[in-house]
């Protein structure tokens, strides 16, 4: 009888916020195409360890499982990425799961991005606008600034970014690339751009761009391929010449 393929799983787990973290290992069947999801719900399904104890399942986060919600975002095998798209058969086994680091743990793989969140408030991400009445169609866009905010808008707030970033730890309160990148994205839009001189105020405060160490780590991490490094270039530049305006009066 031929042996059943099996793969392993080592996944680093918290029982609470306040709990030590551990590492368990599970071993399950293989299956062709599997993705680190399909694997976690494998556990689900049977809650054993590789010593074939009984356990209690692994607990984590995901939605779209088409990389597009941004919610599985967790460490494999020492990088942060999405776990939907991140297939067992390109993986290097055990396959090491651990939640990010960056944000605090709720239990195993689940983590509260809401540092993320508080950021993207802080730099009013988000185009203002009066619902009360109907406004007509707003003001058209140019094309050529529309291709390139379009890939800024491709971010998902997955905080892959933020992760990999050397710059957002728990001893910074640098806002991370992520929130940075929607500067320049809403700043762009024809009505986002009223608010543009209030964003760039907020970059330039404790926090904000000067928290940048310029590791690119961000850009390369990204699983959506947003130019993160270009738009913190461009916002360098956007907030100096803010800063003279405001030295000169104007």
């Amino acid at each position: 009888m031929a042996e059943t393929k099996t793969i392993r799983l080592q996944v680093t787990r918290q029982d609470g916020p306040d709990s030590k973290p551990y590492t368990e290992e599970f071993e399950i069947p293989y299956r062709p195409n599997m993705n680190v999801i399909s694997a976690l719900m494998e556990i689900q399904r049977n809650p054993k360890n590789a010593g074939g104890s009984k356990t209690t399942p692994v607990c984590w986060e995901s939605n779209c499982l088409e990389e597009v919600c941004g919610a599985c975002s967790m460490v494999i095998n020492g990088k942060p990425r999405q776990a939907c798209s991140a297939l067992i058969d390109k993986l290097e086994q055990p396959v090491r799961v651990a939640p990010m680091s960056t944000f605090p743990v709720v239990r195993d793989l689940v983590i509260d991005r809401q540092r993320m969140f508080n950021a993207l408030k802080r730099v009013k991400a988000w185009i203002p606008i009066d619902g009360t009445y109907d406004l007509g169609p707003g003001p058209r866009m140019a094309e050529s600034k529309r291709q390139w905010a379009y890939e800024l808008s491709k971010c998902m707030t997955c905080g892959v970014c933020l992760e990999a970033c050397p710059n957002v730890n728990d001893r910074s309160d640098f806002i991370g690339p992520a929130p940075l990148s929607q500067v320049r994205l809403f700043n762009a839009h024809p009505t986002g751009e009223m608010n543009k001189e209030e964003r760039l105020d907020t970059l330039m405060e404790s926090g904000g761009i000067e928290g940048c160490g310029n590791s690119q780590n961000c850009v390369r991490s990204c699983p959506k391929g947003i130019p993160l490094t270009t738009s913190i270039a461009a916002l360098n530049g956007d907030t100096t010449k803010q800063l003279f305006k405001k030295w000169l009066g104007m």
